[in-house]
């Protein structure tokens, strides 16, 4: 599998990362991963583009995820494509059609089919796909992709979405080969929702994942990247780096 970071930010912007965006690919497959404000931009980068993404997978409902569905929709529309999937846990089909009420000229303009998941096994775009519940502000799932092709978990890419640090989602990621985490702010800023870096290293402390991509990264963190790296290495020992836009990572 392929994994691209179109947008590692957060709701509060900042010039080089856009919103919350995950590409993966695997053979003639794709699936893109929440669809924050910005995406659409970096997926017309990739080579796979707008045109070649047909499924969507939310994470949650928060707006930095989910800004860029319907511009995809529309994009998808005037390009001649005719089909998306948009799969997400509950509430997704009614978040589609509210928007859909308030831009109602896009409606029906491509074939539009809703999925809506919970915290159990499933296929999405040709992936196998596990998910588990995060604490945060409303209902998120985490994800661990797998190719099917692959023969073995030793490959699979995880994808926290937002959320606190948890011992169930470092078990959840157990001897994958990465593992995306929303690590938003540093340790001196109160806050719930999400973690601090020395949250995150609490509960990835004797767990083995390949390596660990930090995201969702607000303003805060600006300037502060190795004093977080330090937080986190001090408590576990794994490989942890910064995530940026536009960075692809290929997993065996």
């Amino acid at each position: 599998m392929r994994l691209t970071f179109l947008g590692t930010g957060s709701a509060m912007p900042v010039p080089d990362r856009v919103q919350a965006g995950l590409l993966l690919e695997s053979a003639d497959r794709a699936l893109l991963v929440d669809c924050g404000s910005g995406v659409l931009h970096r997926l017309a980068g990739t080579d796979v583009g707008y045109e070649g993404v047909s499924t969507v997978l939310l994470t949650h409902h928060h707006l930095d995820h989910l800004a860029d569905l319907l511009p995809l929709l529309k994009a998808r529309w005037l390009a001649g494509e005719e089909h998306l999937e948009v799969v997400g846990p509950l509430g997704t089909k009614s978040l589609l059609d509210g928007l859909l009420s308030v831009h109602d000229y896009l409606d029906g303009r491509v074939d539009l089919s809703v999925r809506e998941v919970g915290p159990t096994d499933f296929s999405v775009a040709g992936f196998d796909v596990s998910a588990t519940e995060m604490t945060h502000s409303m209902d998120c799932l985490a994800y661990r992709f797998s190719d099917p092709d692959a023969g073995g978990s030793a490959g699979d890419i995880v994808f926290s979405g937002d959320g606190e640090a948890e011992a169930s989602l470092a078990n959840f990621a157990d001897g994958a080969a990465v593992l995306a985490h929303d690590c938003s702010f540093p340790d001196d800023v109160d806050v719930s929702n999400h973690p601090t870096p020395s949250q995150l290293g609490d509960v990835l402390a004797g767990h083995d994942i390949g390596r660990v991509y930090l995201t969702h990264l607000y303003p805060h963190t600006e300037g502060r990247h190795e004093e977080m790296l330090d937080s986190i290495r001090s408590r576990y020992d794994g490989d942890v780096r910064f995530a940026r836009d536009g960075l692809q990572v290929d997993v065996e």
